[in-house]
């Protein structure tokens, strides 16, 4: 049994002040399978009201209108996870497992993580690398998935900051190099060819010295889960070539990056923005409480004072301001109707 405390803070600034930014966030770690979130917050600055649901695919997804003028939104999430141990996956199946996969297909509801996605779908470049690493029906399905894990870990070279959130795969495959999101994507593309359902794990990994992990620490994570008859969904983890295990920490599941961005939203006005990101994952012993005294790096103490602090007074003017947009917003809102 591991535990573990997860500090995400996420900083737009902004060069001119915005007058209202929309949000969605998605870093609220899921409870299912071998993972329990015992508590989570969300704080934002400036102060608003945050609301939140559960989408089709069961995350977390909280959502807030700042509409004042701002020139920094600052989110943090803070996490208390709990995670068992994942039961033992066997070597192989038996070779019969290919027909018991067609027939479990067939009588199930796996269509959406069968077809092609945004960010995962068979490109000449993709249909290229699956003839190079033998990417067909052979053995069995779980000796099939081990080998594309480890030779795409070979394959291509990971890379920090080497391709955007938006990037198609084509470019890390024509590069051989890129991110966890590149690796994850190319991986998916790659087990739906096959015929086998795979979804998007985006999460955070808890770096363990035995794993000689190469993925960085202060950042999210990604891989991928592959539908397997008799073990249901296994997940895969491409970057590191590893199958995932109690220090993959689960936050969101979909068809692609594009389901489960952690931050996800627009702003009004006419300025570009700088956004930073910081992560940072604590393992315990025991279950901390929330409350404790964990450690914060230096850099953060400021936004997360910011973030937690009552909001200053709105100056006559700006509530007039705040007043007549919402004012505006509901008008819209009626005509739409």
């Amino acid at each position: 049994m591991n535990f573990y405390s997860i500090r995400h803070m996420t900083r737009f600034e902004y060069e001119h002040p915005v007058s209202e930014s929309l949000m969605e966030v998605r870093l609220n770690p899921r409870t299912d399978t071998n993972q329990r979130c015992f508590n989570f917050s969300l704080s934002v600055s400036p102060r608003c009201r945050v609301f939140s649901y559960r989408d089709h695919l069961g995350n977390n997804v909280h959502h807030f209108d700042i509409p004042g003028q701002h020139r920094e939104l600052v989110i943090i999430g803070q996490a208390l996870v709990e995670l068992q141990e994942l039961a033992p996956i066997p070597d192989a199946l038996d070779p019969s497992s290919w027909k018991d996969l067609d027939e479990f297909i067939s009588g199930g509801d796996y269509w959406e993580m069968l077809l092609p996605s945004r960010f995962a779908k068979p490109t000449p470049s993709l249909l290229k690398l699956a003839a190079e690493l033998g990417a067909v029906r052979r053995d069995d399905p779980l000796t099939l998935l081990r080998e594309l894990n480890h030779r795409l870990h070979d394959a291509i070279a990971y890379v920090p900051r080497s391709t955007r959130v938006d990037s198609p795969i084509d470019e890390a495959l024509e590069r051989r190099e890129g991110v966890c999101q590149d690796f994850s994507h190319i991986m998916i593309a790659l087990v739906r060819h096959l015929g086998i359902p795979c979804r998007y794990v985006s999460g955070y990994l808890h770096h363990r010295p035995l794993d000689h992990v190469r993925s960085t620490e202060s950042a999210t994570h990604a891989w991928v889960d592959a539908f397997l008859p008799h073990l249901g969904w296994v997940g895969f983890d491409p970057t590191n070539n590893l199958l995932t295990h109690e220090a993959h920490i689960r936050t969101a599941l979909g068809r692609d990056y594009e389901d489960v961005p952690p931050t996800r939203g627009v702003y009004r006005g006419r300025t570009s923005s700088e956004l930073s990101v910081a992560v940072q994952v604590t393992e315990h012993k025991k279950a901390p409480h929330m409350d404790e005294d964990w450690p914060i790096p230096e850099d953060w103490s400021i936004h997360v004072e910011r973030a937690l602090e009552p909001p200053p007074p709105a100056s006559p003017i700006l509530q007039l301001q705040q007043i007549e947009q919402q004012q505006q917003a509901r008008r819209r809102a009626r005509g739409r109707g």
